[in-house]
C-alpha cells in the first residue's frame, strides 16, 4: 500500500510497514505518486486537494488531520473514497485557546492593552469592573457560559470553564448529557441565550450551519454578552456580527476564524470595536496524528471499521 504525507508535519509511520512518501501541499501531487492509496492531508492547498481528487483514482482514504474535514469535502472525491477526519487530535489545543479567549473577552484584555500601549493607566475600567451592577460581566464566576456545538473539543473545555465557576450548558442536535454536562437540543437554544453570558462557538462547516450565528441569534442574546468564535468562519454572519457591535448589542466578541482567510485588509471586521481576532491558532498541532494514520491504515488493511469516517 502506497501512503503520501504532506510535507506540513513530521509523521512517523515507520511501523506500518507501508510504502511512505512525502509530497507538496501546494503543488499538483506527482505523476509518480497518482497510484497512492492513502492521502493524508493538513493544511492543503484548495488547489491541490481538487487535483488530487480528480487524478488519484486509486485512493482508498483520505484523511484529514484537520477537526474538520470540510476542505476534503469541497474537494470532489468520489463517493468510493473513505474520507477521515481529525476529530479529537485539536481537543487539547483548541480548548486552552477558547479559553484564551473567552478570558480576554470577559476580562476586556484588548482594553487594557490599548491602555498599555498609551502608557495609560485605565482607571475607568477599574470604576467598570468594581461596579456592583457589572460585577458579572468580568468574571466567569457564575456566568452562564453556552458551548454550541457539544464534542470532543467541548469536552476538554467545559470542565475548565466549570473549574472557574461558570455554569456550562451545551448546545447539540439531541439533548441530553455529555461529559457530565446538560445538553440542550440545537431547536431550544433560543430558549436558553437571554440567560447566557457567554457563547462559544465550536460548529462545524456543514451546510445547515452557515451563517448560524445570525441576526436573529444575536439580537436575543443580552447586549452585556460574548461571543467566541473558535469552530469554523462559516457559520457566522459576519455583516450582522459587525452590526451588533457596532450599535453595542454586543458586549464583545472574539474570532479565530473568519470567512475567508486570511482575512482581507478592507474586511470590517478589522475596525469593528470590542473584537480580538486571532490568525486560526487555536488548533494548528494536531497531536496523536500519527497514531490515528496508523490505527486507519490497520483498519483499511484488515477491512474493520476506520476512526473517525466522515458520513457523506
Amino acid at each position: 500500500m502506497k501512503i503520501l504525507v504532506p510535507n506540513t508535519i513530521s509523521l512517523d509511520l515507520s511501523n506500518s510497514g507501508e510504502d511512505v512518501f512525502v509530497y507538496k501541499v501546494d503543488e499538483p501531487v506527482p505523476d509518480e505518486h497518482v497510484d497512492a492509496e492513502v492521502l493524508v492531508v493538513w493544511q492543503n492547498t484548495g488547489a491541490n486537494l481538487a487535483d488530487a481528487a480528480k487524478r488519484m483514482t486509486a485512493l482508498k482514504l483520505v484523511q484529514t488531520l484537520a477537526a474538520g474535514p470540510d476542505s476534503v469535502l469541497a474537494a470532489g472525491f468520489g463517493t468510493n473514497v473513505s474520507i477521515a477526519s481529525g476529530r479529537s487530535l485539536h481537543d487539547g489545543p483548541v480548548a486552552e485557546h477558547a479559553l484564551a479567549l473567552i478570558l480576554a473577552a470577559v476580562r476586556r484584555l484588548d482594553v487594557l492593552h490599548d491602555a498599555q500601549r498609551t502608557a495609560t493607566w485605565d482607571r475607568a475600567y477599574n470604576v467598570a469592573q468594581s461596579a456592583a451592577a457589572t460585577e458579572q460581566q468580568y468574571t466567569l464566576d457564575g456566568a452562564n457560559v453556552t458551548i454550541w456545538g457539544f464534542g470532543s473539543i467541548a469536552g476538554r473545555l467545559a470542565p475548565l470553564l466549570a473549574a472557574l465557576g461558570a455554569k456550562v450548558t451545551g448546545i447539540a442536535n439531541s439533548a441530553g448529557e455529555r461529559y457530565g454536562f446538560p445538553v440542550v437540543a440545537t431547536e431550544n437554544l433560543p430558549e436558553i441565550l437571554h440567560t447566557t453570558d457567554v457563547l462559544v462557538s465550536i460548529l462545524p462547516a456543514v451546510p445547515e450551519t452557515e451563517n448560524a450565528l445570525n441576526a436573529e441569534i444575536l439580537e436575543a442574546l443580552p447586549d452585556t454578552a460574548v461571543f467566541i468564535n473558535v469552530g469554523r468562519g462559516a457559520t457566522v454572519d459576519e455583516d450582522a456580527l459587525v452590526a451588533a457591535l457596532h450599535e453595542g448589542r454586543l458586549r464583545a466578541a472574539a474570532l479565530d476564524v473568519t470567512k475567508e482567510e486570511p482575512l482581507p485588509a478592507d474586511s470590517k471586521l478589522w475596525s469593528s470595536p470590542n473584537l480580538i481576532i486571532t490568525p486560526h491558532v487555536a488548533g494548528n498541532r494536531p497531536k496523536g496524528s500519527a497514531q490515528l494514520v496508523l490505527a486507519n491504515i490497520s483498519a483499511l488493511r484488515e477491512g474493520s471499521d476506520l476512526t473517525n469516517l466522515v458520513d457523506r
